[in-house]
């Protein structure tokens, strides 16, 4: 079998492959139009977030049997298309959920104790205890948003605090012993601190908006490694002026470009809701990188191979 390789991962991924006697091409530089023009030869194609596979796309690869996404993942694909024309889909959301439960943890104790706010001010030769007095997480109800690999990661990584734990999601049954299955309405009622880790899809598209936020019985604190879109940004920005959402943690934008690589091309570009979050000194900004540490590096590719074989 012929997988057509279109961004680059870690080389265990292209080295164990070929062991298993798959034949790896490699294309990191061709557009998608002369990728489009040559699929029709392949068997397998691996991608991370290079380009939509759409419906146009999908329809070329006339011998295609799977996509292997390194990543969480699928929003890039078109699968309901791609499962009528019987092509697999295969992310890797075990390869990468620890580095997010990990991060996502990293973000709320940074915010709790104003530890960048603090080094700033330390850098510049201000030395103000009073003003970087912090919370503990002791006591607090932290509320997860999507209960599937990367909440249940992030509610495992808060065993070690005196805390309760509760999850919303919209499959029935998904709670364990790290976090109990709640009620919007309760959720909303007792939650101190918010985590989203819901994937991309209709139901979580522009669901962090001001309606829902208003929901909430006490002021909360946010924190989001899941997609940029899901959160409108605009009305976080209103919360956070509010006093509604105490402080941010954001690891993904609304405004994130498909290559992930450049925000903006001039100033002018910049919406005002992000000029108000990269000024602010209770909002932490990481560019989409919970998931990317050197161990999920090697995990995610380890992930996707172990796939393929069990399949083919």
């Amino acid at each position: 079998m012929k997988i057509l390789h279109v961004d680059i991962n870690h080389p265990i991924l292209l080295e164990q492959l070929s062991e298993y006697g798959f034949i790896n091409e490699e294309d990191y530089s061709s557009s998608k139009e002369e990728i489009a023009g040559k699929i029709k030869n392949y068997d397998g194609l691996i991608i991370r977030s290079r380009f939509t596979i759409d419906k146009e796309f999908l329809d070329k690869a006339e011998n295609l049997k799977f996509i292997g996404r390194l990543g969480a993942g699928l929003e890039n694909i078109d699968t309901i298309y791609a499962k009528k024309k019987g092509i697999e889909l295969f992310s890797a959301p075990e390869g990468n959920r620890n580095a997010v439960g990990e991060h996502t943890l990293g973000m709320l104790l940074s915010l709790f104790n104003k530890l960048n706010q603090a080094d700033r001010e330390i850098r510049k030769g201000l030395w103000r205890r009073e003003e970087n007095r912090g919370w503990e997480i002791d006591g607090k109800t932290i509320g997860i948003i999507g209960y599937g690999n990367m909440g249940k990661a992030f509610a495992k990584k808060l065993r070690g605090f005196d805390c309760e734990v509760l999850c919303y999601d919209i499959k029935p049954e998904v709670e364990d012993e790290n976090a109990r299955l709640v009620s919007l309405e309760e959720f909303q009622q007792k939650c101190d601190v918010i985590s989203l880790h819901t994937p991309l899809n209709t139901t979580s598209l522009n669901m962090i908006d001001i309606k829902f936020i208003n929901g909430f019985k006490k002021p909360f604190w946010f924190l989001t490694t899941a997609r940029g879109a899901c959160t409108v940004t605009k009305d976080l920005v209103k919360a956070l002026k509010s006093k509604k959402i105490l402080g941010a943690g954001l690891d993904v934008l609304e405004y994130e470009k498909k290559s992930f690589e450049n925000l903006f091309t001039l100033e002018n570009d910049m919406p005002e809701a992000f000029k108000y979050l990269i000024k602010a000194e209770n909002v932490i900004l990481t560019p989409h990188v919970a998931g990317w540490s050197v161990e999920s590096y090697r995990k995610l590719a380890q992930t996707i191979v172990d796939k393929i074989k069990t399949r083919y």
